[in-house]
């Protein structure tokens, strides 16, 4: 059948041949006519061997019988159909892909919420193509779903449709080259204009820093003793009626801050910030310390923002489940906020769970020594006949039955606190970090010993000392050096390391986590794992 449809295609190519060299038709005619599978036997002979001989095919050399009696011979003996259909192929790519030379699409800019709005968009044209100045001035890149490629197209223009044959005959998109030049060109002027308004705005700026800005907003502030040497012989030798206007204030009035003092932490008294005082709510007291906490060995508070539900309800479903025991109660300490629907949340999961401290005070991470205050003020006045008072983070994992036998074996500990004790902490200066201490809130170069923040326990004798203590002290927002570092030591209170409370990330085997009191950095869906890995008695460690 190969064979067949080869001598077909070949006799086509024969006959076409003719026709264009202008052979008689009736010549043709009576050789197709008169030996057709001669002819064919012979022209595939010739086309194989190459045995034609030298005359030009196609013309008449004599008379018609000649014409006959010549095997017609192909134009190239060489050729195959696979090099016909090669040759057809590249000239149809070569057409198409010459059609669309000149023509450049750019994928315009779509915001999802023109989508959902169904708003007609600027940006989309009938031919779905659009200047690339216009889209980029019309959407933000981190809102574009689409980012237009190559140069930007002056609005209003439209780019032009050139095939290969319009381009050679009409000259089509030769504009292109000059268009751009001029683009480049301007450019160029806008570039130096832009170079020159900024060094316009920076000299601007340089003479503002030199002058100086006209005033100084006047901060209050506790002035350091040198401050108040100089500012009391400043006093002593001004007029009378200077001093009788500065008598009213009960410290010498302070120096004008320099710009340097004024970029730093405020120094005020934990007073002075401290809001006594906490939402009434009759259910949490009865559901956390009934009749003072009579019954409750140990309580747990939980430090907790606001906004941390997920936290809290993994909790109460994990370790949480320990406080419905009568000797432990598990409460979370909540401060307030200005967003009226999160405070309605917090109201309807106070009435839910029955387990929410809400204090008077701004709930931020400045204001985390004003929420530890608050607990101990709450211990204090709700819980006193307690034994031990645990605090603790919303991101921890708290192994109960180990903190029990922990307590067991130190119950007659008085006037203590346990946790990860650090020594020798440096206050960090710098005014850029999360932790910077000036020196006017903490003079000494290095702080007391204390208990890091995620969690410790303290005796309940010591409760109310450190509640009453703390607000004599000037601010500082790092809670953990304030309360077991400062306040603790100016009250002679032990502070115990324990090697069992990490408070730190940890390898979440069973045995590590049987081992351990307290681990940090804890996620929601892995508290309810730890709970269930500790409960677990299936797996003995050594």
């Amino acid at each position: 059948m190969i064979s067949d449809y080869h001598n077909g295609l070949t006799y086509f190519l024969d006959v076409f041949w003719g026709a264009h060299r202008n052979v008689p038709t009736s010549a043709k005619a009576t050789s197709s006519s008169s030996s057709s599978s001669s002819s064919r036997s012979s022209s595939r002979s010739s086309v194989r061997t190459c045995t034609h001989p030298p005359t030009r095919r196609g013309w008449p050399t004599g008379s018609s019988s000649s014409l006959t009696d010549q095997p017609r011979m192909m134009p190239c003996p060489g050729l195959k159909v696979s090099h016909v259909i090669f040759v057809i192929v590249i000239v149809i790519t070569i057409v198409f892909y010459s059609s669309l030379n000149g023509r450049q699409f750019i994928l315009e800019q779509r915001r999802y919420a023109n989508h959902r709005k169904n708003d007609p968009s600027a940006l989309v044209a009938s031919n779905r193509t659009v200047p690339g100045a216009a889209a980029a001035a019309a959407a933000p890149p981190d809102k574009a779903l689409l980012v237009p490629a190559g140069p930007p197209v002056e609005p209003g223009t439209v780019r032009q449709k050139c095939n290969v044959f319009q381009m050679v005959v009409q000259r089509c998109g030769f504009d292109v080259l000059q268009k751009s030049v001029e683009r480049t060109q301007q450019q160029a002027v806008d570039r130096n204009q832009t170079q020159l308004l900024l060094a316009q705005q920076r000299e601007k700026e340089q003479q503002e820093q030199e002058t100086g800005p006209e005033h100084v907003d006047n901060i209050q502030r506790i002035p350091n003793p040198s401050a108040v040497k100089s500012a009391a012989a400043a006093g002593s030798s001004s007029s009378s009626s200077s001093s009788s206007s500065s008598s009213s204030s009960s410290l010498p009035p302070a120096p004008q801050p320099t710009a340097l003092e004024a970029e730093g932490e405020r120094v005020i008294k934990t007073r002075d910030l401290y809001h006594s005082g906490h939402l009434p709510d009759a259910a949490c007291v009865a559901n956390l310390c009934p009749r003072n906490g009579t019954d409750v060995t140990l309580l747990i508070v939980v430090t907790s923002a606001p906004t941390h539900r997920e936290q809290r309800l993994a909790i109460r479903q994990a370790w949480g489940h320990y406080g419905s025991r009568r000797d432990i109660s598990i409460g979370f300490i909540v401060g307030q906020t200005n967003d009226a629907r999160t405070e309605d949340q917090l109201a309807a999961e106070s009435y839910m769970y029955s387990d929410l401290i809400r204090g008077y005070f701004i709930d931020s991470y400045s204001n985390l020594t004003l929420k530890t205050i608050s607990m101990l003020e709450w211990a204090k006045l709700h819980c006193p006949s307690a034994s031990f008072l645990l605090k603790t983070d919303d991101d921890m994992f708290i192994n109960v039955p180990k903190l029990l036998q922990f307590m067991e074996a130190h119950g007659n500990q008085r006037r203590t606190i346990f946790g990860r004790l650090a020594k020798k902490w440096k206050p960090i200066r710098n005014k850029k970090s999360k932790y910077y201490v000036s020196p006017e809130q903490y003079y000494p170069p290095v702080f007391p010993s204390f208990t890091t923040g995620p969690a410790y326990l303290l005796t309940a004798d010591i409760v109310g000392e450190m509640f009453d203590k703390s607000l004599s002290q000037t601010y500082l927002k790092l809670e953990d050096v304030y309360m077991t570092g400062i306040v603790a030591q100016l009250l002679n209170i032990h502070r115990i390391n324990v090697k069992e409370f990490l408070n730190r990330r940890i390898a979440f085997n069973q045995c590590n986590i049987k081992k351990a009191i307290s681990i940090h950095m804890v996620k929601n869906n892995e508290q309810l794992d730890l709970w269930k890995k500790q409960v677990d008695t299936s797996v003995a460690c050594t």
